[in-house]
């Protein structure tokens, strides 16, 4: 089965993390016997316009092509405006940016279906390309279409709807994402979670604990934006320590919030239970799963979050958000802990019993951890794919 996945979240070099959930869930579909290419449009960014920022011109510096883990991965430039100005017809100006290629790639390669992994602009891109070519159209569509892109304006809600009723199959990375999308546009997706590599879990003694004896460890592991929480974590802290004075709070990840975010320690004069580790290898963070008692991360915009499983992983107990990708994978007080979005005293109150019940938060991390080896394997997504793929195919072919 060939398949061209259409993705502008994927992997570049100004970050190698971007969209590495549908790099990982490609190369274990490969592993899997299909036969990929990914189509990862990026905005075009010519003088003068590379100098309006500094993301625009990391945008600039893109590369047209490129192997990841042996997939091949393209590049091609469309025009895309500043702060979504005009983002309704965006799947429109992309398709004028791929569809040449498209042309060149389908000579050697005839792919059997489309793969786009968000509604908009992906998924109208692939919609174009789906009608030009006669092939099945599979849509992932992620937090982002659904909670922000949507409510944009009537048209980009109408663009949105228009996609997923024209996709063969639609697909769902969460349980949360799956009753918005039925609630919001009467279509009922296939559910696939992301997943982990079993062999990525950390094994064997770490040294976190010992480097830091004598403190009870929480942590998170994300890029430090905005929206991750990691702020309101410190004002949890700030509450908490007076009851629990050995707290020490590891902040794994970097981003443009770093500098606010320490400046923030300084003020609440935490400096004593913060430290700031950096970004670190994937292997490295799971050690720091490994070694941690509670991973927190009360991010308010998720698509599935897959730090979460990968901590439960670990047997860890968590800390997300309700109404985020984690809600309906995590079920509140058994598998993990759910709190009210930016609400600190819904966080403190969540962090207190789990640091005043030591035993019922392992117990709870245990069963997070038998969850997830059930259910949120690269492997476990990669058979539902697929057979959501040959679905899509015997249809098609009636």
């Amino acid at each position: 089965m060939k398949i061209l996945h259409i993705s502008h979240l994927y992997p570049r070099p100004y970050d190698p993390l971007l969209g590495i959930a549908m790099h990982e869930q490609i190369k274990t579909l490969e592993k899997q016997g299909c036969i990929n290419k990914v189509i990862s449009p990026s905005a075009w960014a010519p003088f003068p316009i590379k100098h309006l920022s500094p993301k625009w011109k990391a945008y600039s510096k893109v590369p047209t092509h490129a192997y990841l883990d042996d997939i091949e991965v393209y590049y091609p430039r469309y025009i895309s405006f500043p702060k979504a100005l005009l983002f309704a017809s965006s799947g429109n100006r992309m398709y004028h940016g791929i569809r040449g290629l498209i042309q060149k790639i389908a000579r050697d390669f005839q792919f059997d279906l489309i793969h786009a992994h968000m509604a908009l602009p992906d998924g109208y891109a692939g919609m174009l390309v789906s009608k030009q070519y006669q092939k099945p159209l599979i849509i992932t569509f992620q937090a982002t279409d659904i909670d922000i892109t949507a409510n944009r304006s009537d048209e980009c809600f109408d663009t949105i709807k228009k996609v997923l009723s024209y996709a063969n199959n639609i697909i769902s990375p969460s349980p949360r994402l799956t009753r918005t999308v039925k609630a919001k546009f009467g279509f009922e997706p296939a559910v696939i979670g992301y997943g982990i590599y079993i062999s990525d879990i950390f094994v064997g003694a770490t040294e976190i604990p010992k480097r830091h004896e004598g403190k009870r460890l929480l942590l998170s592991v994300s890029r430090l934006i905005s929206t991750k929480g990691i702020d309101l974590n410190l004002l949890a802290i700030k509450k908490l320590i007076n009851k629990y004075e050995n707290l020490l709070y590891l902040v794994v990840g970097d981003g443009p919030e770093r500098n606010a975010l320490e400046r923030l320690v300084s003020s609440l004069n935490l400096n004593r239970h913060v430290k700031f580790i950096g970004q670190v290898s994937h292997s490295k963070a799971m050690e720091y799963m490994a070694g941690c008692e509670i991973f927190t991360m009360p991010s308010w915009q998720e698509t599935f979050g897959l730090v979460y499983i990968e901590a439960m992983a670990h047997a860890k107990p968590i800390i997300g958000v309700r109404g985020q990708g984690v809600d309906g994978i995590v079920e509140h007080g058994k598998t993990g802990m759910l709190v009210k979005p930016r609400d600190v005293d819904s966080l403190v109150e969540a962090l207190d019993f789990l640091l005043s019940h030591p035993e019922e938060a392992k117990a709870m991390g245990e069963r997070g951890r038998k969850l997830v080896l059930e259910n949120y394997t690269w492997e476990k997504n990669a058979e539902r794919t697929i057979a959501v793929y040959e679905e899509a195919l015997r249809n098609a072919s009636r």
